[in-house]
């Protein structure tokens, strides 16, 4: 039954999500909408790529919510029930901004590299070239084409097309990002993961208002804010700790949410294990310590049984598998402010690679450094309903025959704003900030949101060229309060901070760098970007039960490089292999699910990395060579696999 509020007078309204995500694709006109529900259905190579083959852009749809006195959901405004106007800008402020070195508010920004302008030969008023503003539009009706809302703005003299927005039929705004065009109008070649001179790319971010009549009422309307990041090449993975745990970390820690209960088993305690074991799709090291049938394959009826029963059967089980978690913090308060725990202590610090998760954290470096921050915590949250978990404080609430919303209008109104919120976020990365998928350190500032999940906008949000921060970025400056970060945003003003072009990144955070230790752990972003994948050719040999189980085993235990289907193929030259990146993003695999119906001795469901020519027969496949030096994996390693792990360079 659906949880009606008592009054339903309108009196405000809110946009939802918060912050919603587009991200980029070459295909000219095909898109699809980004997800509206934490876990949504599995969807075919369609869905994602348009007949050619190019990738389809993500678009962000934005909702308008009636809220009463007591900011209660009262039901949906549309173009139905309300007039409404939207308005949205766009800008691009990667290359008058800052090089990103590290994040700066950790305590090895101190000892890092100074944070100099990009571009700093670019002086005075030329820097305003460097600036791409997409400007301000607007927006009614339904079903509204977007041709005169693009959002175009100028790199020096070359016009970037930014994205446009458009309704759909019931007068929802839908915002569309850029082609994933990347370029330097010289013509000089990208050499470094994230500080490329010169360059452009057409990412962006910015605020969403609306003005909203409803009953002859101008209401006041809570904004919100899109952000264009690269595409999502594992579109069914999330990450151990998502942006939605990061920001809810945040929220209930400046008390901006209340202080959780006790936790439940399936929404707090179950993900957490299952997206470790899911990540065995998109690396080879995640595939042999969590994937099927390995010793932690937590989605396996025996580890579902243990995990899920409170009674103290199998505490110590639960207890020996919470303390093989990475923890920053040695002292839990779980009484009536689990948040107070204490500061990050070195000493306290656990600086193994093989605590989980097996993850690079914001002071990664290749050489492996005494900072409690070289690999991934999960957040004081995740931690602390583990360590109740542990104690069998929880709510054992797991039921296999559970059903879960598929589509927004399968959820109640009433829970509609928090499902989109958690939706768009939860297929965000709070992985290493180096700078990161999405969006990167800021996100964890409280003085960056108004409220939970949404932005604080500056009160012009307008860009501006102009860097008022000298021209060194100091971690004392950026976190002042007069700082970019507790000012209010202003469009631009989360993706500036991330690498330019994205690609190079893309190409460069890759796994296993320390190849004495193991070739494919720690890894950096597998669940936005993979590093091994289940191809489509090996796939066949598993679900082929003609072959014989040995054969159809080690097809299934294979992982192809995923960078090696770019069209360079498998190199050792890091330049030559990003550069190739930047003209072929999407000649890479999507990591897709693919059920077979009566496969015995595998999974029924594989998620499997599909190019476009996955159909092709191997004989259509770049060279022999090529695809026999695509197939090394654990234990033995090739010297050109070896070569293969590039570092990431600044």
């Amino acid at each position: 039954m659906e949880n009606t509020p008592c009054d339903s007078t309108i009196v405000s309204a809110a946009i939802y999500p918060p912050i919603g995500v587009m991200r980029v694709g070459n295909s000219p006109s095909e898109y699809f909408i980004g997800p509206e529900v934490s876990e949504p259905l599995p969807q075919s190579p369609s869905f994602y790529r348009d007949s050619t083959g190019a990738l389809k852009r993500q678009a962000a749809r934005f909702r308008i919510y009636g809220l009463n006195a007591n900011g209660e959901v009262v039901k949906e405004l549309t173009a139905n029930n309300a007039n409404i106007t939207w308005h949205a800008q766009l800008a691009n402020q990667k290359a008058s901004w800052y090089k990103f070195e590290i994040a700066l508010d950790i305590p090895e920004a101190a000892d890092a590299k100074p944070s100099i302008l990009r571009n700093a030969k670019v002086e005075g008023d030329k820097r305003r070239g460097l600036l791409i503003d997409g400007a301000k539009h607007t927006i009614s009706g339904c079903n509204t084409p977007g041709n005169d809302t693009q959002f175009v703005g100028q790199f020096n003299e070359v016009k970037v097309y930014l994205g446009e927005m458009t309704t759909d039929s019931q007068g929802r705004l839908v915002m569309l990002g850029g082609h994933g065009k990347s370029a330097n109008p010289l013509g000089h070649q990208a050499i470094t993961f994230g500080n490329n001179e010169g360059w452009y790319d057409d990412t962006s971010d910015g605020p969403i208002n609306a003005d909203v009549v409803y009953d002859d009422v101008s209401l006041s309307v809570k904004p919100g804010w899109v952000v264009c990041a690269p595409p999502d090449y594992a579109p069914m993975q999330k990450s151990v700790r998502t942006m939605w745990d990061l920001m809810r970390d945040i929220a209930v820690g400046a008390n901006m949410l209340p202080v959780p209960g006790k936790p439940s088993f399936t929404h707090d305690i179950l993900p957490i294990f299952q997206r470790m074991t899911d990540l065995q799709w998109v690396n080879a090291g995640f595939a042999a310590g969590f994937g099927w049938q390995s010793p932690f394959d937590f989605t396996s009826e025996l580890w579902l049984t243990r995990l899920s029963d409170p009674s103290a059967t199998w505490q110590e089980s639960r207890r020996t598998l919470f303390n093989n978690f990475r923890n920053l913090d040695t002292q839990f308060d779980i009484g009536e402010n689990p948040m107070s725990v204490t500061a990050w202590d070195p000493t306290n610090a656990s600086l193994s690679p093989q605590q989980w998760p097996w993850i690079y954290g914001d002071a990664m470096s290749i050489d492996a450094n005494e900072s409690p921050r070289q690999f991934l915590t999960l957040t004081r949250l995740q931690l602390n309903a583990l360590s109740q978990w542990v104690d069998g404080e929880f709510i054992a609430d797991y039921d296999p025959a559970r059903t879960v919303p598929t589509a927004i209008d399968d959820v109640p109104v009433t829970e509609q704003p928090d499902m989109l919120t958690k939706a768009a976020m939860d297929f965000c990365l709070a992985d290493a900030f180096h700078p990161g998928c999405e969006m990167t350190w800021p996100m964890r500032s409280v003085g960056m949101y108004s409220e939970a999940f949404r932005l604080r906008h500056a009160e012009d949000t307008s860009p501006t060229h102009d860097v008022n921060f000298g021209p060194v970025l100091t971690p004392h400056t950026a976190l002042s309060f007069d700082g970019p970060i507790n000012n209010g945003q202003i469009a631009g003003g989360i993706t500036r901070w991330m690498a330019i072009p994205w690609q190079t990144d893309t190409a460069s955070c890759r796994d296993g760098y320390n190849t004495a230790l193991d070739p494919y752990l720690p890894t950096f972003w597998p669940a936005r970007v993979p590093n091994n994948m289940l191809n489509q050719e090996n796939y066949n040999k598993v679900i082929n039960e003609s072959l014989p189980i040995d054969e159809r085993q080690a097809a299934f235990n294979e992982r192809e490089f995923w960078l090696d289907d770019l069209p360079i193929g498998p190199t050792t030259d890091y330049t030559a292999q990003i550069n190739d990146m930047i003209d072929n993003f999407d000649k890479l695999a999507v990591v897709l699910p693919k059920t077979e119906k009566g496969v015995s001795g595998f999974p029924s469901t594989m998620q499997v990395g599909l190019t476009p020519d996955s159909n092709a027969p191997v004989s259509a496949l770049k060279s022999t060579a090529q695809h026999k030096a695509k197939k090394g994996i654990r234990p033995d390693l090739s010297l050109t696999e070896k070569a293969h792990r590039f570092i990431k360079k600044s």
